[in-house]
């Protein structure tokens, strides 16, 4: 009898333990590219100084699919590009009529560059020599594809004019190592380690995105900004190449606790040194630039903590 009612004892202390937890799914995006180590420093970080959490970060196909599993109430952190955030918000581009009103902006987190690289041996040098090659324009719908299209369109080029491939950072380094396409579309912080890892087994280029496309692109769609990729940034890269960016963000749910919110923003930045250590560009992930190209409304609890750092008024 003392056994039965020793081993109850332990099921409902066990239970008590397990529903104090805190449970939450960060979703960020493949493995090769900026979003999935960032989202491990931030688990790492919420699990470390929040009591009681227990965060993880969950490898997915980033930006439209994040939001669709936050919209579902699979995940509670997303990050996506704000370009994505605000058609998911108010249901346009890629994500007509599909308008999501409980998406809620948290901070805003370092430029997302979009980087179309070519293997040299394709002789793509300009915009224009991509029609009739083999593109990855990034995984089917993706915020990497919807950029392609659009730098696409403002270049003169569709769809048509290429011949389309629909790959991950990943599988798009693979693909161009084996030959099998000749240039892709990514949209990531730099360095890109799905990049860096082709640079040093191929000779390849990185296109740029001339001034004629980009003020054809900026004057359609006002999240882009003109972008360097400096010299060095990938291996035989020796000289600077302009493109476009949008930025990266963090969002959740109108639903999530707004004490919440404030304590995973608060003690984010009271610990960048570790998403710095995860990655370059958590540098650039900086108190005084988290509103800047913020496309959505913030959370109530995002606005409390902004409010009282003086960032917001």
């Amino acid at each position: 009898m003392k056994k039965i009612f020793a081993i109850a004892l332990c099921l409902v202390l066990a239970t008590s333990v397990f529903a104090q937890q805190r449970f939450l799914t960060i979703a960020t995006g493949g493995t090769a590219g900026t979003y999935f180590p960032l989202g491990g420093a931030l688990a790492d970080i919420w699990n470390k100084n929040i009591p009681k959490m227990n965060a993880t970060a969950q490898s997915t196909g980033a930006s439209i699919a994040n939001i669709n599993l936050l919209k579902g109430g699979n995940v509670d952190v997303i990050f996506t590009q704000n370009d994505v955030a605000n058609y998911s918000y108010n249901g346009t581009e890629l994500l007509k009529d599909q308008a999501y009103k409980d998406l809620r902006g948290m901070v805003c987190l370092y430029n997302e560059t979009i980087q179309l690289v070519a293997l040299e041996s394709s002789g793509i040098k300009t915009l224009a020599d991509l029609k009739g090659k083999r593109v990855s324009v990034g995984a089917a719908g993706s915020g990497t594809e919807a950029n392609a299209r659009q730098i696409l369109e403002a270049a003169g080029l569709t769809y048509n004019d290429i011949k389309v491939q629909y790959l991950s950072f990943g599988e798009s380094a693979n693909n161009m190592k084996d030959g099998n396409i000749d240039a892709a579309f990514n949209t990531a912080g730099i360095p890109t380690a799905a990049i860096q890892d082709l640079s040093v087994s191929k000779k390849m280029v990185l296109v740029p995105v001339d001034k004629e496309a980009a003020s054809k692109l900026m004057a359609k769609y006002p999240f882009y900004a003109v972008q360097v990729i400096p010299a060095g940034t990938y291996q035989g890269q020796t000289q600077n190449v302009t493109t476009v960016a949008v930025k990266s963000m963090l969002a959740v749910s109108s639903k999530m606790p707004a004490d919440l919110v404030y304590e995973l923003l608060k003690t984010m930045f009271d610990h960048t040194d570790r998403l710095i250590a995860a990655h370059a560009q958590g540098k650039n992930v900086k108190l005084e630039t988290a509103l800047e190209g913020m496309s959505i409304p913030l959370h109530p609890g995002a606005e409390k903590f902004y409010k009282e750092k003086g960032i917001l008024k």
